[in-house]
């Protein structure tokens, strides 16, 4: 039974629809003070996957941190918004960079409103790695973090590391480390390692080696000289041949020999047509 000053009906599931409408909005439009405006003094907020429970006094800067950073940044709804008497429900996800698309985070909020406010917000987070061209099965499992970053911030950091790698290219150098992507990006060495060994399921040696591999792979397709696929390699950063025929079968399924030849065969094909 519900409580008197607390009733559960359509009346009532109007009143949360609005102000969970005007939430969502603020969001979208980050803006920050509209955000703040619609939490209750007696919030509570919790962060499951940081296992972390926030009051009002810290919400300005957890709000800060979680915003949208570019206009049109939105998270992908996977349901529509369910609403109940105070309680709405909303379920969406945010595809991880730098994972092929193949990992997200499936994140859903349980909010209560209260006298017109939001009073309580339970959010958690699940990892889900999709189905592999080898059929291997949905993974997922609830995901927690100690590392001072919610799911929405680990999101942020694979953009950002994604970005970094794009525009500034560290991997030609062959002896990157993990301490010089940490000092550049800004990030904590934890905070990198815990988003590649916990969330994209990969070292951060790994990682170097795609993205090496990545900008080989874009030099052939803009003509660079495949008979010199060896030393193409050294100048992506690879610091070893046995580290790139590794790292080239993995990711392409044959040798380098094999593939330049089926691209050479490719190409002969076109020039007839």
């Amino acid at each position: 039974m519900h409580s008197p000053d607390f009733p559960d009906d359509a009346a009532q599931t109007e009143r949360t629809r609005e102000v969970i409408l005007r939430y969502h909005l603020s969001w979208k439009h980050r803006d920050l003070d509209a955000v703040l405006a619609l939490y209750h003094p007696d919030i509570e907020y919790n962060d499951f996957f940081q296992q972390r429970c926030m009051r009002l006094s810290e919400l300005r800067q957890y709000v800060t941190d979680n915003l949208p950073r570019r206009p049109g940044e939105l998270l992908e709804h996977v349901d529509r918004i369910r609403i109940d008497g105070h309680t709405a429900f909303i379920q969406y996800r945010f595809a991880l960079q730098g994972s092929g698309g193949l990992a997200s985070f499936r994140t859903g909020e349980a909010i209560t409103v209260r006298d017109g406010l939001i009073w309580r917000i339970n959010e958690y987070a699940t990892l889900v790695h999709e189905v592999q061209p080898s059929g291997e099965g949905v993974m997922s499992r609830p995901a927690t973090s100690r590392l001072g970053l919610s799911a929405r911030q680990l999101s942020q950091l694979a953009q950002d590391l994604q970005d970094y790698f794009q525009r500034h290219k560290p991997f030609l150098d062959p002896e990157l480390d993990l301490q010089q992507v940490a000092a550049a990006t800004g990030y904590s060495r934890n905070q990198i390692s815990h988003l590649l060994n916990q969330v994209l399921g990969q070292s951060f040696y790994r990682y170097v080696n795609q993205a090496r591999l990545q900008h080989l792979l874009e030099g052939l397709a803009a003509g660079s000289d495949a008979g010199r696929i060896d030393e193409l390699a050294f100048a992506a950063g690879f610091n070893s041949l046995s580290a790139f025929y590794k790292c080239f079968r993995e990711r392409m399924g044959m040798t380098p020999k094999a593939y330049l030849k089926q691209i050479s065969s490719r190409a002969r094909t076109q020039d007839k047509a």
